[in-house]
């Protein structure tokens, strides 16, 4: 049976010591600046966390690309000259159009390479989300399935990802289009708060409210204990936009709710903090199927 190299993008923000655990590799997004184009790396090599979103607290605007058409074909034909199988699990096509750009490129290279594979997964994710969703992957990969077994089982539990994030303001989602201009109000109302959650289509959508920073910390991890299953078996993540005193704060009440979970922190990355902007917060774990929200 051929090896199978499981990848994910920028978007994934999973930290090194995660990628490195489980054997996840990522294909590489771009940020663009002042109209000067520098790699999306998750490990922080272009930009210090700070000094990122520190443009942004400025005033500054940073935009994104998707995984270029080369990042895949250099990645996926080295791959595949191995001699390995390849999924990709991918942001949520509804944020980002890699996933349908692997497609066409595995496509065209299979032609060369009959006897590999390459599955192409929308993961209806996007930061933390798509990171567990790869490890989810590692996961079955360590368990011995093969690779049609992970591709079909990652399509189950997709929607089992549950995401709850708060962010200073819905500005930048707007901006960026990665929010329905329609819940803009969410943000336009003084200290008040949006919880944001990824749909069963994969987009972002603002659920509920709270008022002022605690309260709307207290209403994610709330949401999580009231949705997560098996907390003793895994483990929430906690994401960050540079405000890590705040994280820690989080990371307290999630240990005070949920006490038999285990936790992990890091930034929110290039892309993804980008779209959000600084001071967002963000906890994910696998839990009910998110459809429950009825949105």
């Amino acid at each position: 049976m051929n090896k199978i190299r499981i990848f994910t993008d920028s978007c994934s923000d999973l930290t090194k010591d995660l990628r490195e655990k489980y054997d996840i590799e990522y294909l590489k997004m771009n940020t663009i600046f002042n109209g000067e184009e520098k790699v999306a790396n998750l490990d922080w090599t272009e930009y210090s966390p700070k000094e990122f979103y520190d443009i942004m607290r400025d005033g500054g605007r940073i935009t994104t690309t998707q995984v270029p058409e080369q990042e895949f074909r250099t990645v996926f034909t080295n791959v595949l000259e191995e001699g390995d199988d390849i999924v990709y699990i991918g942001c949520s096509s509804k944020l980002s159009g890699s996933v349908e750009m692997g497609k066409v490129v595995s496509k065209d290279l299979l032609k060369n390479y009959p006897d590999r594979k390459i599955y192409c997964i929308n993961s209806l994710n996007a930061c933390m989300g798509e990171g567990l969703v790869a490890i989810k992957a590692s996961q079955f990969r360590a368990e011995g399935m093969n690779i049609d077994e992970i591709a079909e089982k990652i399509s189950e539990i997709r929607n089992t990802v549950n995401q709850y994030v708060t962010v200073h303001s819905l500005d930048a989602l707007k901006r960026a289009g990665r929010v329905k201009a329609t819940s803009a109000f969410f943000g336009n109302l003084l200290g008040v708060k949006p919880i944001i959650i990824s749909n069963p289509e994969g987009d972002n959508v603002p659920v509920k409210k709270a008022k002022g920073r605690f309260n709307s910390m207290q209403e994610i991890v709330n949401l999580m204990a009231e949705n997560i299953i098996e907390p003793e078996n895994q483990c929430v993540y906690i994401v960050h936009a540079d405000s890590e005193e705040d994280a820690l704060e989080l990371e307290k009440l999630v240990k005070e709710k949920i006490p038999t979970v285990d936790t992990h922190m890091g930034y929110i990355g290039p892309i993804i903090g980008a779209s959000i902007g600084p001071e967002a917060l963000g906890i994910f774990a696998f839990g009910k199927n998110i459809e429950h929200f009825g949105v």
